[in-house]
């Protein structure tokens, strides 16, 4: 298969942009390739600028749970852009949304937009202080939650991949409040409260981690971190950037009957537009500028194309079936994928929750960062090639999901089981 375009693209973004890309994991540095740039994309399949066609279980991270431009976002989206792109001021759509996340969300009371992940995350955490009063929080190992100073550290996938324990630029300062535990376990919470408890505003994590590879909560973890929040008046912050609306339509806090005080959403709820959003309990949202002291602000928040792809995503999500239809899916491509292992004779792990999946190149049951540092990374990126031959893409990283979507047929994921196999007999 020839890359001749993007290896031509990538030499002149090298001159033009750090490293060739705008985003590190971007650049397949951890799987000693050079990246595959897209010219275009729909339902389940994208094509390179050499013309190859793939099957994509990347979805641009996540968020394309419906494929790629869809058309029912597409035409919503079409309708908005005749009306203006930014205006920098509120609009209805605004309104509408905001009554659909609230609706499917279990925590959330009060929202506000922003456009990103990382400004959902930042923000969240800076409410929580200023709601508490109090200075420090607990983050878990290998979860990730945008690249804000105070939260990157031990923070998953994007610094894992690129071996990166913290980074330059982040003073000590920026961190000295971030208490940094191991994820799925309880006691080191309950230790760590019971010393500095009231000095903690919050605990953020991922329900379930999507930057370490698929990491479900084991039993009793999540209802455990609600009933020490609450012992010790700490706000609970869930990040469901990522299982936000693609685990269920209320997200994993839905899921596993759990509800945070905050949560922060992205990706997904602009229907792959740029957007985020934090939202929770009104008496904690309510500490937010212009009606509160905490200061947050966006020229670009809640954007009206974002908005409008996003309530179109919702719409879609929002049908009798759906979730039920994602977890078939996702069932029959984890199914492919232990009988090739097996039938290869490879140690792997396998974790999924509903539509997102990872397999672990290791023997050993993945539950934390711990576990999850002990797979084979250079089996992983001769894996991740091999199936990039046979025209499946796969994110170029042991340590990020594999992602099923509506778009997604049963034959789409029948031809990546059937090339994994073949791959995993060469490993």
């Amino acid at each position: 298969m020839q890359h001749t375009n993007s290896s031509r693209l990538f030499a002149e973004a090298g001159k033009l942009i750090p490293g060739g890309v705008n985003s590190p994991v971007r650049a397949f540095k951890s799987v000693g390739a050079e990246p595959i740039f897209y010219d275009r994309a729909k339902g389940s399949h994208v094509w390179d600028a050499d013309g190859n066609e793939y099957i994509d279980f990347v979805a641009s991270w996540g968020p394309m749970i419906l494929g790629h431009a869809p058309d029912d976002v597409l035409d919503a989206v079409r309708g908005q852009l005749e009306r203006g792109t930014s205006f920098g001021a509120p609009t209805e759509v605004e309104v509408r949304m905001a009554e659909a996340v609230i609706s499917a969300v279990p925590s959330i009371e009060m929202v506000r937009m922003v456009s990103s992940g990382t400004e959902a995350t930042m923000s969240a955490i800076r409410l929580a202080r200023g709601h508490t009063g109090r200075e420090k929080f607990i983050k878990f190992d290998g979860n990730y939650h945008g690249h804000s100073d105070a939260l990157l550290c031990a923070a998953g996938s994007g610094l894992v991949t690129l071996g990166i324990p913290g980074t330059p630029g982040v003073t000590a300062g920026a961190t000295a409040d971030t208490i940094v535990l191991p994820y799925n376990n309880l006691e080191a919470v309950s230790a760590v409260l019971a010393e500095v408890g009231e000095q903690v505003a919050a605990i953020i994590l991922e329900p379930i981690a999507g930057n370490m590879g698929v990491v479900p909560p084991v039993e009793g973890y999540l209802a455990g971190l609600r009933a020490l929040c609450d012992e010790y008046g700490v706000v609970l912050i869930f990040d469901e950037v990522i299982s936000g609306f693609r685990v269920a339509l209320g997200g994993a806090q839905e899921l596993y009957g759990v509800t945070p005080d905050l949560t922060t959403l992205g990706k997904i709820i602009g229907g792959g537009f740029p957007v985020g959003a934090f939202g929770g309990k009104r008496e904690i949202m309510e500490y937010l500028a212009p009606v509160g002291p905490v200061y947050q602000a966006g020229t670009l928040s809640g954007n009206p194309v974002a908005m409008v792809a996003g309530l179109a995503l919702v719409g879609a999500l929002n049908q009798p079936g759906v979730y039920a239809e994602l977890e078939r899916k996702g069932a029959l491509l984890e199914a492919g994928l232990r009988v090739a292992a097996a039938d290869a004779g490879i140690d792997a792990q396998f974790n999924r929750v509903g539509s997102m999946a990872c397999m672990f190149f290791t023997a050993e049951t993945v539950r934390d960062w711990t576990t999850a540092a002990t797979c084979d990374t250079d089996r992983y990126a001769r894996y991740f090639k091999g199936m990039l031959d046979r025209k499946i893409t796969l994110a170029p990283s042991q340590f990020e999901a594999t992602f099923v979507g509506l778009a997604h047929t049963d034959a789409d994921i029948i031809a990546m089981t059937d090339a994994a196999a073949e791959v995993l007999a060469t490993l």
